[in-house]
């Protein structure tokens, strides 16, 4: 154990001690989860307060002192445990969840200790265990659905050191500015936050769930990096002859409730999860309440560059809500019914990606659309399948340098692509100042329709940076349909959340498509040509 560079990178941020190979608690802080274990006639916890004190004294124990929780910590959890919910529903916490949680946390050091031993090489052959997945490094850490609610379990007691994880980029982790904002600004939006993740516990203790969830930093190298896709500039975008996904547009619906199985945007902030565990509650956080598994995620993985994404898959649902923002509102149980992979994960596959905020007339300039573009290929490009990717975004874009432009060897095509004879060399059209081989062409939208068929997960989304973010929603449509595209998604799915300027934005898709399926009709490019360097030109 000691060996274990992951375990090395996140033991500081954890709060169990590393002596001898082996995780524990200190001596105090077992005594006292066992007496909760036993229940409220041993450990005398029925109330808010009385839980609160002893969530000091598990901080004091962990010397944790130094690391002050929010001023009004307590007083939220009094109210909440208290106040808010019934006299029913506070004997059930007290009497049977409480004791549960306590006990899982009894055994949070085996589980990690279990995780480390068996989580390496599951996924691609890749290191899988939980760690720092620090800016700039592209990974993936699988987690057992029991070790997450162990970890939020140590985030509902506040045992997560904070001091070091602001110098880290880190999100917060516990749970105190969760409670203090519900006293010090009470609403009933931050009322059902709480009772999202109340909820979830009390599923899990009492039936904890077997699955497992995944958290990958993906990232588009600022530098060429073989075999990774690096980060495109604008000439990648201009010149690409990736036909164009099929556009879907929903005036109704939501983007978690869609059943194709296909990636569902989180419009995240460049801290993952945003003001979950404080006062947000738009689409980001409101996901995280209903999903809380995603709050796990929150714990390793620092904040996002302009060239990176987190694609979580596995996270269960727990919770129905109503409303929005200010209007939020729990609203019972959800039973998630999703479909489990080879890796015991839910195919519930989650994209968290930033936009630019408050961008004003910058979005419209090319730096910052280069950004936008970047950051949703980033998210929606499938990273398992680089060698695929590659071989036909250089060796093809090599290609279309050779092929189309300038062959200076007219032997070229048929000595290096077996798939090209020289009979069809002489079979070329002009299409926006390029020779196009229509053979090649033909032959190179079946290959690009075969990795498209593989899978066939699609791109679910929305307004994403907008609202708060103060994007433009029309503007962001396209880019996201540009990137989808060109991550070779078969379609990408938009819900506009009945925002007016987009009514008639199934209207708009249909007659860009039009009109680009004419302009390739007139140079003769066979099929649904639809590309997206004659979408930019559009």
């Amino acid at each position: 154990m000691e060996g274990r560079d992951d375990l090395k990178s996140i033991l500081p941020y954890l709060p169990v001690v590393l002596r001898s190979s082996s995780l524990f608690w200190p001596s105090q802080v077992v005594e006292a989860l066992k007496e909760m274990a036993r229940g409220p006639e041993c450990s005398g916890v029925r109330s808010g307060k009385l839980l609160f004190l002893v969530i000091s004294h598990l901080r004091q124990s962990l010397t944790l002192s130094s690391d002050p929780l929010a001023p009004s910590a307590l007083e939220g959890y009094a109210l909440f445990f208290d106040r808010l919910i019934s006299r029913e529903e506070s004997r059930k916490w007290f009497e049977e969840v409480l004791p549960s949680l306590a006990n899982l946390l009894l055994q949070f050091p085996s589980l990690l200790e279990l995780h480390y031993q068996n989580e390496d090489g599951l996924i691609n052959a890749a290191n899988t265990g939980l760690r720092l997945l620090d800016s700039q490094e592209a990974g993936i850490v699988l987690l057992s659905q029991e070790l997450i609610g162990a970890l939020l379990g140590c985030s509902f007691f506040c045992l997560f050191p904070v001091s070091n994880r602001g110098p880290r980029n880190l999100p917060t982790i516990n749970f105190d500015h969760l409670f203090a904002n519900l006293y010090d600004n009470y609403n009933l939006k931050q009322q059902s936050k709480i009772r999202c993740v109340i909820h979830y516990f009390e599923r899990i203790c009492s039936c904890m769930p077997v699955g497992s969830v995944s958290f990958e930093r993906k990232v588009l190298p600022l530098e060429n990096c073989s075999p990774c896709i690096s980060y495109p500039n604008a000439e990648f975008w201009s010149s690409s002859l990736i036909p164009l996904s099929r556009f879907e547009v929903h005036s109704s619906g939501s983007i978690e409730n869609q059943s194709s199985g296909a990636l569902e945007v989180d419009f995240a902030n460049k801290y993952i999860g945003g003001g979950a565990l404080h006062r947000g509650c738009v689409q980001e956080e409101i996901r995280f309440m209903i999903n809380p598994e995603l709050i796990a995620g929150m714990f390793f993985l620092p904040s996002m560059e302009d060239n990176e994404a987190v694609e979580i898959i596995g996270a269960e649902r727990f919770s129905n809500y109503t409303g929005y923002a200010s209007s939020f509102r729990f609203s019972g149980d959800h039973v998630d019914k999703r479909e489990v992979d080879s890796f015991g994960r839910r195919k519930t596959r989650i994209i968290a990606m930033d936009a630019l905020c408050s961008p004003g007339m910058g979005q419209y300039k090319l730096k910052c659309l280069l950004r936008e573009v970047n950051k949703a290929f980033c998210g929606f490009i499938d990273q398992s399948k680089y060698q695929q990717y590659e071989r036909l975004f250089q060796e093809d874009g090599y290609c279309e340098a050779r092929r189309y432009q300038d062959i200076k060897d007219p032997n070229y095509m048929t000595k290096n692509d077996p798939l090209v004879s020289e009979s069809t060399l002489t079979s070329v059209e002009t299409h926006g100042g390029k020779l196009v081989n229509i053979t090649m062409r033909k032959s190179q939208e079946t290959r690009f329709q075969s990795l498209v068929r593989e899978d066939n997960v699609g791109i679910v989304t929305g307004n994403w940076g907008c609202g708060a973010f103060g994007g433009d929603p029309e503007l962001k449509a396209i880019i996201q349909w540009l990137a989808a595209s060109q991550a070779l998604r078969p379609f990408i799915s938009y819900y506009t959340f009945g925002v007016p300027i987009l009514h008639k934005l199934k209207q708009v898709f249909a007659s860009v498509e039009t009109t680009l399926d004419n302009d390739c009709s007139k140079h003769a490019i066979p099929g649904k040509a639809c590309t997206l360097a004659a979408a930019i030109e559009v």
